[in-house]
């Protein structure tokens, strides 16, 4: 019997095929700096190079897609969808925390998930922030970091956009955790994989839009912006990394955490280091 094609399998190769290729970006980092590099990024020309094909498969595919779901589908049903990858996961999340020794954070976590999926449907309704329960991400970039793995240069992956060498291996990891791509139906599985996707997007629409109007250089934009959340994420509890090693992504329509604003690069060399 020819096997079905699945989305998830072709996505897990993906992860792998990045995880290697960060750690061969990891081992040329000395290559890719010179004097005028900017030290948060020393592999910037290979960075705006992925940079500028994901935006163009943005503009091209991914963009259009979110923008014609957020048109045709009414706000109620795409804040229903939105809750309910979010309740799938607050499983990650829930793993993470234990894997961070955080007992209060993984009780409340548990709490979550059963709140919302016994009494909002499955997930669908987002019960649980009304009690005070609120969403707290984590991922095992993060859990890597508490454990003393330092975040390693700033990296643009194909697709998924940016990150960094150690955010690259807690993609590879978290593919097993996913509750999605690990369903056995496999059009099941490809066709949350597609709508979580778009889903995603579309909760970006307007940030994308910002961007455009605000920035005149939109890679340097968003690589700050990645950098200044992981310096602005909740403060670390491992023995051995900082506060500032320590980050979380908002959810779509969650406020950020408070942020710490970069300081400036020195005007005359722009690749120097501030004082």
């Amino acid at each position: 019997m020819t096997p079905r094609f699945s989305v998830t399998n072709q996505l897990f190769r993906n992860r792998m095929y990045l995880l290697v290729v960060g750690v061969l970006l990891s081992l040329l980092q000395g290559c890719a700096s010179g004097p005028n590099a900017n030290p948060a990024d020393p592999l910037e020309p290979l960075n705006r190079t992925v940079f500028q094909f994901n935006d163009g498969l943005d503009r091209a595919i991914f963009k259009p897609v979110a923008t014609a779901y957020k048109n045709v589908t009414p706000a109620p049903v795409r804040a229903g969808v939105g809750n309910f990858f979010g309740n799938l996961l607050d499983v990650r999340t829930l793993i993470n925390n234990v894997l961070q020794a955080n007992p209060r954070e993984a009780v409340e976590t548990v709490m979550r998930l059963g709140v919302n999926t016994v009494f909002g449907l499955g997930g669908l309704l987002d019960v649980a922030s009304e009690m005070q329960l609120e969403r707290q991400p984590q991922d095992f970039g993060q859990t890597l970091g508490v454990w003393g793995v330092g975040s390693g240069p700033y990296l643009v992956l194909p697709v998924l956009g940016s990150s960094s060498v150690r955010d690259a291996v807690g993609t590879v990891v978290e593919g097993s955790t996913d509750v999605v791509t690990n369903l056995p139906d496999v059009p099941t599985r490809n066709s949350l994989t597609v709508l979580r996707v778009v889903d995603l997007r579309a909760g970006f629409l307007q940030a994308s839009e910002l961007l455009d109007l605000a920035s005149l250089d939109r890679y340097a934009f968003a690589r700050d912006a990645y950098l200044q959340r992981k310096r602005a994420g909740v403060a670390g509890r491992g023995p051995a990394v900082a506060p500032e090693e320590r980050f979380d992504l908002p959810e779509a329509g969650q406020k950020p955490p408070p942020a710490r604003t970069l300081a400036p690069t020195n005007r005359t060399n722009p690749g120097t280091a501030p004082n």
